[in-house]
């Protein structure tokens, strides 16, 4: 029997409102960087890939949020240097803290096709709902400016499990918190190795979200084994 789901946040729940690397252009105008949408779309996705972690165990809110800037503030210069390193902003401490900005709040993104309506149906149906992310401490303030936290019973970043997915580890933490097992949870993530993959090693069932139309459309019961 299921008794939670599990979901990734940014690429699954919500989204950005925009483009990646059409919001890393507009703010580089703003100091005097001339690069393409598409390059930077590019080179962020690069950069974003290569890099190891933000995993910050053990930290005071304050000292958690300072390293996760310097990982960020790291992130934005590489991706920047990748999409033309002969480019350089006139102001780079002001470019990256109006990224850090506009990514932090609400407004910048948006509630994915069906992920209201998924959560409310899982909720009334009794299930425990969740998410597990490797976002920043920024993230719970997003979900509820876009009113998605008040459907969730626990939100975890790697901060709180010293791990990042695909790590086991931070999968078991969130079933810690919800108080079920593996075998009785599913994790729903779009991407194949950190949420599917993952999820699976540390012994959950995994709904890959690329494979949906909308999260309106997720089924947590193989067919024949829904409950009565």
């Amino acid at each position: 029997m299921i008794r939670a789901v599990l979901f990734d946040a940014a690429g699954t729940l919500i989204e950005t409102r925009e483009p990646v690397g059409k919001i890393y252009a507009r703010h580089g105008r703003q100091h005097g960087i001339e690069i393409s949408a598409w390059r930077l779309g590019d080179a962020f996705a690069r950069v974003f890939e290569a890099a190891s972690p933000a995993v910050f165990p053990g930290l005071s809110e304050a000292e958690r949020t300072g390293c996760e800037r310097a990982w960020w503030r790291d992130r934005v210069r590489e991706t920047f240097c990748a999409a033309d390193s002969a480019q350089r902003p006139g102001d780079f401490e002001a470019l990256f803290a109006g990224l850090w900005h506009h990514f932090s709040h609400s407004d910048a993104w948006s509630v994915r096709p069906g992920a209201v309506e998924t959560l409310t149906r899982l909720r009334d149906g009794g299930l425990r709902t969740g998410v597990v992310s490797n976002f920043d401490g920024r993230l719970s303030g997003i979900l509820d400016g876009l009113g998605l936290l008040s459907l969730l019973d626990t939100v975890v970043l790697p901060a709180d499990a010293g791990a990042a997915k695909p790590d086991r580890r931070i999968f078991v933490t969130a079933l810690e918190r919800l108080g079920v097992r593996p075998e009785e949870s599913v994790f729903v993530g779009d991407d194949a190795q950190r949420d599917i993959a993952g999820a699976r090693a540390a012994g959950l069932h995994a709904v890959n979200a690329t494979a949906l139309a909308t999260l309106s459309d997720l089924s947590i019961y193989p067919p024949g084994n829904e409950p009565s």
